[in-house]
């Protein structure tokens, strides 16, 4: 670590995180062991708890560690201060963010008054194949971090983008409940690796 983090490989960082190595494997070979069956940093960085921990040597608080990593460097976002003023805005960010994690998850956009993207969280995560958005969530976030606009994403991992019955129901009620407490919902978006779709625009 003399030189700094930016110095050390991927192995080295993760092995870091891992803190020491299983039985009969140092904690250098299981880094390695890792990236190579989550096929690098991209892959294990979309893993969750559970599929880490079923590892050997790995376990419950080795995972947390790792997972807890990547969430705080997700968070540090080249988004923020952008300025948001179409869908393809706000997909172009989902699709950083969630567009190939492997279960859904929405993600809350807030906005300042010149369109500026403030904030970016994800508020809510499912499984492979549902997520509802928690509109009560949003509106609270929204309202503590002083929004004036809020968009919504989330992702579909099985690959499509065609919005569901609830995409659709939950979009309407997001825009009514946004407009009651005063602040502009600009779109809810569904992204899906790179591809995308405009719930709002779509119906």
């Amino acid at each position: 670590m003399a030189l700094g983090a930016g110095a050390l490989s991927d192995a080295e960082l993760v092995a870091v995180h891992l803190g020491t190595g299983r039985q009969g494997e140092g904690v250098m070979a299981l880094a390695r062991s890792l990236l190579t069956e989550w096929g690098g940093v991209g892959g294990l960085a979309r893993a969750d708890v559970d599929e880490l921990s079923r590892t050997p040597g790995v376990g419950p608080a080795k995972a947390c560690r790792l997972v807890a990593a990547f969430a705080l460097a997700d968070r540090i976002t080249p988004h923020e201060g952008a300025a948001v003023t179409t869908s393809a805005d706000i997909a172009t960010i989902a699709a950083t963010r969630i567009g190939r994690a492997r279960t859904e998850r929405v993600l809350l956009v807030l906005l300042d008054g010149r369109n500026r993207v403030r904030r970016i969280e994800t508020v809510a995560s499912g499984g492979a194949t549902s997520s509802l958005v928690p509109v009560r969530e949003v509106l609270s976030i929204a309202l503590r971090h002083d929004a004036v606009s809020v968009a919504v994403a989330h992702n579909h991992p099985g690959g499509g983008t065609e919005p569901s019955a609830e995409d659709v129901a939950v979009t309407r009620r997001l825009r009514l409940a946004c407009g009651e407490v005063g602040l502009r919902f600009l779109d809810h978006v569904i992204v899906a690796g790179d591809r995308w779709c405009s719930v709002t625009a779509s119906h």
